[in-house]
């Protein structure tokens, strides 16, 4: 039988491209995605991608989004007591996985597997340990097409920020530089691809430095 699964959902390239393989796996069934948002600004942390986007993304997917918001500030022991309560909830409604894009960050492999110890619910990583770089230029030839939302200046270059991730942003990435972005160095906004019954439209606005890093704006285009 086939495992009930909830996929969390960053809005970027890594969890969607998990949401693909996840869905070729026999044992698995995808019902939905969750995601958390900076209740305050009402955004994906990090990747800066506002509620709405993510909503369209998921309606586009075919699969329901809970969207957990987060205070902000939010000290850990409050965001873990967050967590749990969702978790809780999961497992009543049937949930028997709870899958994650990590590919092969080990301390937040720990940390998701640790907060999931005894709730009955099982963590699943479907891209873990793939070389990043077959990974991203598999998702490339896939057909996965994504932006560079959030770029982190001290170690990427800030044209970067804004541009789509393809072919041409491979070549021209430093070589020191994940070309997943795992370490930090940049997240993305996934509009299109095989795991889309159809593509996101957006508008790609200004870029802007905030807290260390530069962000760049996307919007629906109507």
């Amino acid at each position: 039988m086939k495992k009930k699964t909830l996929l969390s959902w960053s809005s970027g390239k890594d969890s969607a491209w998990a949401l693909h393989v996840l869905r070729q796996q026999p044992d698995t069934e995808v019902v939905g995605l969750f995601c958390t948002i900076n209740q305050k600004f009402g955004r994906v942390a990090m990747h800066a991608i506002r509620a709405e986007l993510v909503r369209m993304q998921a309606k586009n997917i075919g699969l329901p989004i809970q969207l957990i918001p987060i205070p902000h500030p939010c000290r850990d022991a409050e965001y873990a007591a967050i967590m749990k309560r969702f978790v809780t909830k999961a497992k009543k409604q049937g949930i028997e996985r709870l899958a994650f894009g990590d590919i092969f960050l080990e301390d937040i492999r720990r940390y998701r597997e640790a907060n999931l110890a005894g709730s009955g619910i099982i963590p699943l990583f479907p891209l873990w340990g793939m070389p990043t770089t077959k990974l991203s230029q598999e998702m490339v030839s896939g057909g996965l097409r994504a932006i560079v939302t959030c770029v982190d200046p001290k170690r990427l270059p800030a044209d970067f920020a804004g541009e789509e991730y393809g072919e041409a942003f491979l070549k021209r990435i430093p070589a020191h530089i994940d070309p997943c972005g795992e370490n930090g160095e940049f997240h993305t906004f996934a509009f299109a691809g095989p795991m889309f019954k159809k593509p996101v439209n957006i508008v790609i606005g200004e870029t802007v430095s905030r807290d260390g890093f530069l962000f760049t704006d996307l919007t629906p285009d109507a």
